[in-house]
């Protein structure tokens, strides 16, 4: 096991259980958003971690895009971010983070954790997301054009798409080449749909 602790105040626990582990764990002193966990240890590799609520977006995205490093994600989030990242289609939560995180891989909620079970309690329910890389992304797209056409859509989601899209260009003719009728909504598109929207104006 490896851990990341950026908190030099907690690195002397740290150390007498890695002393304890005889060898089991290593300890790297260091911010997450600046260590490439693909380069820690050997795989298959595994991310388990209790992210920090303000960062816990950024680390998803730096690992999403290297997805294919890890054999899964087992991440625990503010419940409201668990239940965005897991959205389906045609609901309220479904949008930029559903998106980019079903594009390339599954994601599963698996319980949640009330505030009582940590001290001091925080003011919010949290939740145990599982993410599993998959094979091939639905759909294929540059990760940079997938970004910008996804965050630009959802940027107006309440308005059609032929208005929201209007940013990237000729939204009408965008649409029509990737047969999506420019009267429907963000949410109304499948992960697929934005593939082909990403692939067309990349």
């Amino acid at each position: 096991m490896i851990a990341i602790e950026r908190d030099r105040r907690a690195l002397p626990a740290l150390a007498e259980i890695a002393e304890a582990a005889d060898g089991r764990l290593h300890v790297v002193e260091g911010d997450a958003l600046d260590v490439d966990a693909s380069t820690l240890g050997e795989p298959p590799r595994r991310i388990v971690a209790n992210l920090p609520y303000n960062i816990a977006t950024p680390l998803l995205f730096a690992w999403l895009a290297r997805i294919g490093d890890f054999e899964s994600l087992t991440l625990m989030f503010q419940k409201e971010v668990a239940e965005r990242i897991t959205a389906q289609p045609n609901s309220k939560a479904y949008g930029r983070l559903a998106v980019m995180t079903q594009w390339v891989a599954e994601a599963k909620r698996l319980f949640d954790i009330p505030a009582r079970a940590f001290t001091p309690p925080p003011k919010v329910t949290s939740s145990v997301v599982r993410i599993t890389p998959r094979s091939a992304p639905q759909g294929e797209a540059d990760a940079r054009t997938m970004e910008r056409v996804v965050a630009t859509a959802f940027n107006q989601r309440r308005k059609m798409l032929r208005q929201a899209l209007k940013p990237l260009g000729n939204a009408e003719a965008l649409l029509a080449a990737a047969g999506i009728d420019p009267t429907r909504r963000a949410e109304t598109l499948h992960v697929s749909e934005f593939a082909t929207l990403a692939r067309i104006a990349g």
